[in-house]
Formats: structure tokens, sequence, C-alpha cells
């Protein structure tokens, strides 16, 4: 059965005496002297499964290990399969039994367990070991946003079209099996001719390929709902048939739903000429959650904006990422509480991009009780409303530009620049075991 947590004995001889060697030892130690979050990862490992029955699986500090070392060392599932069965170091660090040797697959199951919430408990947990450490005060923070890309394709019209065409029509044939009354056509191959003539056409040319794209679209519509109605009719006294049968009407109609709305918004874009407002657009047909963040003069990312708050010591204090892409000075408020709540204190000085700055954000964080906030860009703020002495907003602003290096490092080295687990719970999962492994890089290296 499961267990949370197992005492053996520390392998510190097998692991190697160079830097890496060094890095993993002292974060294996950090981990074994916050065994408290433990708990919270057996509860969702465990979660939905009978214990009393099975094969003894990865118990919660095994999963957390393993997790921490796919993201410290860059590896996919697959690579960490192969480490963890050839390296006596990597065997070492996740604490594995001589005759435990998880599969790809089980690591993923069991990674992809740990929840948001859990996540952010062991960050919190870990800012407090910190403190009592003294590796970092928090009396003075940093912070800055980035854009975390989902894992998807540039989006356009045509391509959400295609993808819409592919992903119905691949469901239908599987209904199709089920129900031998269902008839519809295969219009992947013309889906795509019409998206390569769109790709390389102009203007009324292009208008023409879109309205034929469109009514292979709506011809899709009319076998999905034959679909849906034939699945609904469904009765077999074979209940595994009845469940799939279910299954597949449930997914036909969320496709289909989907479908409709990127139908909608290409009429509106491409035929009526209508601008449509971000907020209303469909960028994804997997990862529907994906935002669309647009930097002045510069890229634009698909994906979700990450607000980081560092302090002195380089580690990362918070992560705050909320949905769409909102104006960075009405969050300074909620970022200031939530570092509060974090440290159990208020920080004394704190340093944001320009993109932070307006008189109301000023006013939130001074009344929350900070002494000197500084924004890199004053846009029309006067220096001393927000620190005491110009010398105090330079040394702030200087202390700022450092967080331009922990996000770059972020973006590198732990996978920060592009989210490739699916779904909002997913990404939430991503940043925050991104987070904690960069956590205990830094405080390993403290």
């Amino acid at each position: 059965m499961r267990k949370i947590f197992e005492n053996r004995p520390q392998f510190s001889h097998l692991m190697p005496n160079n830097k890496l060697g060094k890095q993993l030892e002292k974060i294996s130690g950090i981990l074994f002297e916050n065994k408290n979050f433990l708990n919270n990862i057996f509860v969702d490992i465990a979660a939905e499964k009978d214990l009393s029955v099975g094969r003894n699986g990865l118990n919660a500090d095994q999963v957390l290990r393993c997790a921490v070392l796919k993201t410290f060392m860059g590896f996919t599932y697959e690579q960490l399969e192969f480490h963890l069965s050839d390296s006596q170091a990597m065997r070492a660090f996740a604490k594995l039994n001589y005759n435990q040797e998880p599969s790809k697959s089980s690591l993923q199951n069991n990674i992809k367990s740990i929840s948001e919430d859990s996540w952010e408990y062991i960050h919190n947990a870990l800012v407090k070991y910190s403190i009592d450490k003294k590796i970092e005060t928090g009396n003075m923070t940093r912070t800055d946003a980035t854009a975390v890309d989902t894992n998807i394709h540039k989006p356009s019209d045509s391509t959400l079209l295609q993808d819409g065409i592919r992903v119905i029509t691949r469901t239908l044939m599987k209904t199709s099996e089920l129900c031998p009354g269902l008839t519809f056509s295969d219009h992947n191959r013309a889906a795509k001719k019409r998206v390569l003539n769109i790709m390389h056409s102009k203007d009324k040319k292009r208008e023409k390929a879109y309205k034929k794209l469109l009514g292979l679209a709506r011809n899709v519509v009319q076998y999905s709902e034959q679909a849906i109605s034939l699945l609904a009719a469904y009765n077999d006294p074979d209940i595994e048939k009845s469940i799939l049968a279910v299954h597949l009407k449930g997914q036909i109609e969320y496709n289909l739903d989907m479908l409709h709305k990127i139908t909608d918004q290409t009429i509106r874009r491409v035929i009526n000429k209508e601008k449509v407002p971000s907020d209303e657009k469909l960028i994804s047909f997997f990862e529907p959650h994906s935002d669309i963040i647009k930097k002045d003069r510069r890229d634009t990312h698909f994906g979700h904006k990450v607000y980081l708050t560092t302090g002195k010591s380089g580690l990362i204090l918070d992560c705050l990422m909320p949905r769409g892409n909102p104006n960075d000075s009405t969050l300074v408020g909620e970022i200031v509480e939530r570092q509060k709540k974090t440290l159990q204190k208020t920080p004394r000085q704190i340093s944001m991009d320009g993109g932070f700055a307006s008189a109301d954000a000023l006013n939130k964080a001074k009344q929350a009780g900070v002494k000197d906030v500084c924004f890199a860009k004053k846009r029309n703020l006067n220096i001393l409303d927000m620190v005491k002495s110009s010398y105090v907003y330079k040394k702030l602003r200087n202390f700022r530009a450092g967080i331009e290096a922990i996000i770059s490092t972020m973006k590198r080295a732990f996978g920060l620049d592009r989210c490739t687990w699916r779904g909002w719970e997913g990404f939430k999962q991503y940043v925050w075991s991104s987070v904690v492994a960069f956590n205990l890089q830094v405080l390993a290296s403290a």
C-alpha cells in the first residue's frame, strides 16, 4: 500500500563529489527537514484509490523527489525513467528501493497528481524555512511580470477551423463503429487544401477559400448533430459499450460547442470585417484557457501572465497567475497582500517595473504598510512620494533589475518559457513545480 514517508539510511556516499552531487545532497537534506508537506502530496496521489489492495506504489516522498529531479535537471519523463534506472546518484536522491524501477507513465501519473494547492503549500513552507534559517528576511522585495506560453501552435482562424474538423471527424469515426447508421464524410484532406489556399492567397481569393472552409465546418456540424441523436438513443446490454456511448456523446457536444465559437469569430472577423475583442476570441481548440498577451511594440504571446516576487536572496517569495491580460498597476494591492500573507509581515521596501506605476497603486501599497515603493518608471509620480530620498529610489531601482536575470534563468533552465502540461490546472501545477525546484536550488546554494 501507499506510504507517506519511509525512513531509509542516507545514501550520501553514492553522490558524486562534484557541484551537482553536492547540490542534490543539500536539496535532499532540505526536503528531509521539511517532511510536513508530504501529507498533502499523499492525499493527492492516493485520491480515489483503494490503498488496501494492489502493489506498493511510490510513496509521497519519492513522488516529490522525482518531480523535483525532473524539473531541476530538465528531463522529459522518458529521460527521467532512464536516469532513475541507470544512475545510482539519481536513485539515491529519489530514495528508491533496489527493486523499484518506475516507468515513465507511472512517473507522469504520480507527478501530475500533485495539485496546485499542494505545490503552493510546499512553496510557502520553503519560504518559511528560508526565513527561519535567516537566508531570506523579506524586508526588501521586487516584482515583475512575464508571459508563459501554453503548448499551442500560432493561432489563425483557418487552422482553428481545421483543428475542429479534424478532432470531431476523429470522434465520428469512433462513433460509427458503435452506431453503424451514422453517415459522414471525411473532410480533412479538403480542409487542409483550403488552409493552404488561405495561407498563399490574398483578398477575394482568400475570402472565397474561407467560405469553402466554413462550408466544410457546417457539414461537420450536421454530422455531429446526427451522431449526438444516435448516441442519445443508443441502448445496449453491454455496459462498457453504453458507457462509451455516453463518453463519445459528451466529447462531441464539447467539441461542437468549440467549433461553433470558432466559426462565429471567423465570420465576424473575415466575412463581416469586424474587430473581435481579445477576451471574446478562442485561440486554441486544445488549450481554450490560453490568453492573448500583447506586449507594447513587442511580440504577442499566447498563454498566461505570471507575476514573480523575489527577495534579496534571489528566492521566489510569491507567484501570482491571473486570468486574462490585466493591467499591472491594478494588481499591486493584491501582490502586496499576498506578500504579507506569505512572509507573515509587510515588506519594508518593494520595487516594481514601470508598468505597475500609478497613483492608485502607490496609495494601495502605502496603505498596506510599505515604507518605500519604487517604480522603475516614475510616470508623473514624485520620487519623494514613493520613497524617502533619491538615494533610496536609485538603490531600489537597481535592485529591481536583478529579477530580470532570475526570470531568464527560470525560462532557460526551469522550463518556464513554455508550459507543456494540459489545462488551466495543469498550467498552474507546472509553474508552481518550476518555482519550487528553483527555490530548492537557491536554498542549496545559500
